[in-house]
């Protein structure tokens, strides 16, 4: 009788003793990246830790988000040690993936990863551009060619603010960032609005990020159903960091790898 009881009140709406939601691991880079992730006031934020929290609310899903190094969070995916790892595209560091089943979601956000200059540098030849500045742990894969020649020598710093900075300054010729991470970081964090600009002249990679696994390939088929009946919701939550509707003709693979 006590284990009929006990079942019974497991199975009342209204009992704390109720299962509590799945909750899942989500490797995420641990760096300031708005407005596609950040974390700011005690809580990640951005496109797409808003994505997936609201795709959670609505499954009855919980996911904890874990920042690592963008140089160790591919390595600690592969090893198991998180469920997911957002941002992820199957190009990035790909011999690092082989033979491992990884899964992918649908795109869940456009980026293009490009070359900002001073604007009186804009339109420069490629053959300019001496040095260039990128986070650690980022290959700048559409200049890999000339750097590979030691044409253009990499600066890697810390973070993305440091790189706008020696930019802005003159220490470095250009700098290869996500052009709407940039733009929205010199507009709201250093208040110089246009002080660098984006040279489509100059090497750059148009794709998508996605959410992968090697474990749950279910609730990836979940958010991605989530993300075809949840447009509204989804336009709604780009709207609010200023981002427009994807082009789906603006697809590059090849960059950003982490």
């Amino acid at each position: 009788m006590l284990g009929l009881g006990l079942l019974a009140l497991l199975a009342w709406p209204g009992s704390t003793l109720a299962a509590q939601p799945e909750t899942y691991s989500i490797g995420v880079e641990d760096i300031d990246y708005l407005p596609v992730s950040a974390y700011r006031d005690g809580a990640w934020v951005g496109v797409l830790p808003e994505l997936l929290d609201a795709f959670a609310a609505d499954e009855g899903l919980r996911f904890e988000y874990r920042p690592l190094p963008v140089s160790r969070l591919l390595r600690s995916f592969l090893n198991g040690e998180i469920d997911f790892k957002l941002p992820d595209h199957p190009d990035w560091q790909n011999d690092k993936r082989k033979d491992l089943e990884i899964h992918y979601s649908h795109p869940l956000l456009a980026f293009t990863d490009g070359t900002l200059v001073r604007p009186e540098r804009m339109g420069e030849d490629q053959a300019a551009i001496r040095t260039l500045a990128t986070v650690i742990g980022f290959t700048p894969w559409a200049w890999q060619e000339p750097i590979n020649q030691g044409r253009v020598r990499l600066r890697e710093s810390l973070d993305l603010t440091s790189l706008l900075r020696q930019t802005l300054a003159g220490r470095v010729d250009a700098a290869y960032a996500s052009i709407e991470v940039a733009t929205w970081q010199l507009e709201h964090d250093l208040d110089q609005a246009g002080a660098l600009v984006f040279d489509p002249g100059l090497p750059h990679a148009r794709d998508h990020y996605h959410l992968s696994t090697l474990k749950h390939p279910t609730v990836l088929r979940a958010l991605d159903r989530w993300l075809e009946r949840s447009s509204d919701k989804v336009a709604a939550i780009k709207a609010d960091w200023g981002i427009e509707a994807d082009d789906p003709n603006g697809t590059d693979p090849r960059d950003n790898a982490d």
